[in-house]
């Protein structure tokens, strides 16, 4: 009668399998849109005004690289209370350091070209250069970190799921 069997409780194992699929699809892309504009922006912020900005949001991230990301996530969310919302504040809040350095040193890798340097000097405002300028030429790469990222940042919110502090206990997910 049942594909895949049913549960303890009598309830379809492949429709099951199926609902999950818009929980954990849904909330995986949540996430690594989050990762993806926090850590860019703050990449951005560093590469592009270096000084002391980029030495504060550095050593930040080389706080969160220097701890395991998945222990801390787990105190984070731990913390915040078991729900799906608070595993993906969790994880975003250790998982944003790779975009950011990745975004900081192509920006600083792009800020040195000449049509970046003519803008300046013909007095083109800082966001319009960042938007005109820096972000486009960024972009394709870190599109393609983020998409390759889906499936990691998947597994880290069912690790925490499966832990007790992700998806409450009705909420089929995969």
């Amino acid at each position: 009668e049942y594909p895949l069997g049913a549960d303890k409780l009598g309830r379809d194992l492949l429709s099951r399998v199926i609902y999950g699929t818009r929980t954990s699809l849904v909330s995986t892309l949540i996430l690594v849109a989050t990762i993806f504009v926090v850590g860019t922006l703050l990449g951005i912020i560093a590469g592009y005004f270096g000084g002391w900005i980029d030495q504060v949001i550095m050593r930040i991230a080389d706080m969160m690289i220097s701890f395991p990301g998945m222990i801390l996530a787990i105190a984070i969310a731990g913390m915040l209370g078991p729900s799906l919302r608070n595993g993906v504040i969790a994880i975003t809040a250790v998982s944003w350091t790779k975009y950011a350095r990745l975004a900081r040193s192509m920006v600083l890798k792009v800020k040195r070209n000449l049509y970046v340097e003519a803008a300046v000097v013909n007095g083109t405002g800082t966001l319009k250069i960042l938007w005109k300028h820096i972000l486009p030429n960024m972009l394709t790469t870190m599109t393609v970190t983020a998409a390759a990222d889906m499936g990691t940042m998947m597994l880290e919110l069912v690790s925490l799921s499966f832990l007790g502090f992700g998806a409450v206990a009705p909420t089929p997910e995969w």
